[in-house]
C-alpha cells in the first residue's frame, strides 16, 4: 500500500502527480525544481541558489516522512547544461557526508519544468 507525502512547505505538483509516495519503508520523491514554495516564484539565473532551493524543497519533503538527507540511497540531477556541473555539484554535496552520500547520476537535457537550469528527485529509505 502507497503513503501519499504531502507538505505545505514544498512547491505544489504542477501535474498529476504527488511531492512523494512512501512504499514500505522506501519514499520516491518527484523532481524538484527552484520554486519558492510560500510565492510560488522561480529561483533563476544563479545556479547555486537554483540549486540551494532544490535541495531544500528536497530536504522538507523528506521531513514530512520523517526521513533526513542520511535516508537517501539515490538521487538523480538533470541539467540544463554540464557546464554548470562544479557548482551544481559544490550545493549539492554540503547536504551530505561524503563518506555515505547516496548513489547518484547527473544528466544534461534539452529542457526542463518552467524552463529552469536544474531539477533533482530521490529514493530514500528508513
Amino acid at each position: 500500500m502507497k503513503t501519499i507525502i504531502k507538505t505545505s512547505k514544498a512547491p505544489a505538483p504542477i501535474g498529476p502527480y504527488n511531492q512523494a509516495v512512501l512504499i514500505k519503508d522506501t519514499l520516491y520523491i518527484s523532481g524538484q525544481i527552484p520554486i519558492i514554495p510560500e510565492t510560488g516564484d522561480l529561483v533563476k539565473d544563479d545556479i547555486k541558489a537554483e540549486t540551494r532551493q532544490s535541495m531544500e524543497n528536497l530536504k522538507v519533503i523528506l521531513e514530512e516522512a520523517g526521513m533526513t538527507f542520511e535516508h537517501v540511497v539515490k538521487t538523480s540531477i538533470f541539467i540544463k547544461d554540464m557546464h554548470l556541473f562544479a557548482e551544481i555539484n559544490e550545493v549539492y554535496g554540503s547536504y551530505f557526508d561524503a563518506n555515505t552520500a547516496p548513489a547518484r547520476e547527473t544528466v544534461e537535457v534539452a529542457n526542463l519544468p518552467a524552463f529552469v537550469n536544474v531539477e533533482i528527485s530521490m529514493i530514500a529509505v528508513k
